[in-house]
């Protein structure tokens, strides 16, 4: 019957080239690498290499078998990453519940080495809104979310400060709202309001319904492109826009009352219905350690 290791040791003589650099590879002796390649060839009773040159070359039979011996040694490194994950309570899954205009390429960048930290971790990110992240988080079908923070106290949950996003009041360049030079609360009101909401009909606190007349929508990216259709004016993250902006498929209105936009502070919330471990606590750090070193999140997209 063959071992591990002598797969093992079939596997480095072909990626290495020859017995002797599978030998330096694995710090052992050329002659125990000739010997353990020549039992795994008796015990399965096929030549793996020709040897007839100075340098054995891998037949056919060998070429044939070679990719099954390294799944084979990949499920025995995954059976000892579970069995060390075990040992130290790692979590086996971690939800992570994300704003969808907060989730961009370079939140996922800060988050993708997780992988390689906990490669036997199932790591699932659910899209919603600021509200529905809230109420994953608050009934534990995620350990951690990010979201806008409305100033209000979390006491069944957990929470630490990102940074800040900028939000502007849009409109399409045909809108009536475009031509003003100022644009105040009456003006806005008087034209239909683009508005966002989550699926339990819950507004966003700075940009929550005030004209008579609204369409909604769950997502900001379908508000702006509601707006470009010229159907109503809205509030939505900057830099969702900026390109549209740049484009003049829309224009940032003059508001009276917040002539640049406002700055909305962007949180993370962490359960409290979840056992700390390992996995959580490094997602904390990690975005903890980034916000420390930037000072101030812009997100981007």
């Amino acid at each position: 019957m063959y071992s591990l290791e002598q797969l093992k040791i079939f596997v480095t003589v072909c990626e290495t080239g020859s017995f002797s650099a599978a030998a330096r590879q694995l710090k052992r002796a050329q002659s125990g690498i000739s010997q353990a390649i020549s039992n795994l060839e008796i015990a399965i009773d096929k030549e793996l290499f020709c040897r007839e040159k100075n340098t054995p070359s891998i037949t056919l039979q060998g070429k044939a078998l070679l990719p099954i011996a390294k799944s084979i040694l990949h499920q025995q490194k995954y059976f000892d990453q579970k069995v060390e994950s075990l040992a130290k309570n790692y979590e086996h899954e971690l939800v992570i519940a994300i704003d969808e205009s907060v989730i961009n390429d370079e939140l996922i960048e800060i988050l993708s080495p997780l992988a390689d930290q906990f490669p036997i971790t199932d790591f699932e990110i659910i899209i919603a809104s600021t509200f529905d992240v809230e109420e994953l988080v608050r009934s534990g079908q995620a350990q951690a979310g990010i979201v806008y923070v409305d100033g209000e106290l979390k006491v069944d949950m957990d929470f630490f400060t990102l940074g800040h996003a900028r939000f502007l009041t849009i409109a399409s360049p045909e809108h009536p709202l475009a031509a003003l030079s100022l644009v105040g609360e009456t003006d806005l009101k008087a034209h239909r309001q683009c508005v966002h909401r989550s699926a339990q009909k819950k507004e966003l606190w700075f940009s929550y319904k005030i004209s008579p007349t609204a369409w909604y929508a769950n997502t900001h990216k379908a508000m702006i492109e509601l707006v470009k259709k010229n159907v109503g004016w809205a509030v939505v993250p900057e830099l969702q826009v900026d390109q549209n902006i740049k484009q003049g498929d829309i224009i940032s209105l003059p508001i009276s009352h917040e002539y640049d936009g406002w700055l909305t502070v962007v949180g993370c919330l962490v359960s409290r219905s979840h056992t700390s471990g390992p996995v959580l606590e490094s997602v904390i750090s990690t975005l903890q350690r980034y916000c420390l070193l930037n000072k101030r999140w812009e997100l981007r997209n």
